[in-house]
């Protein structure tokens, strides 16, 4: 890919985000949040989530 096409690409990303309304913009990214998993278990895996629910049951 060149320096060029790059450019390109990132103009198009630059006006296709802000052509969107800004409710649309604050939406998607309210969704991206909703999806990403919780910290503990993107950064340390299954493990502590585990731990927690042993340590609840009882």
């Amino acid at each position: 890919m060149s320096l060029n096409d790059y450019i390109k690409f990132i103009t198009q990303q630059f006006v296709k985000h802000y052509n969107q309304p800004i409710h649309e913009r604050k939406q998607v990214r309210l969704n991206k949040k909703q999806q990403k998993s919780p910290f503990m278990t993107r950064w340390f895996g299954v493990i502590p989530q585990a731990i927690m629910l042993l340590v609840k049951k009882k």
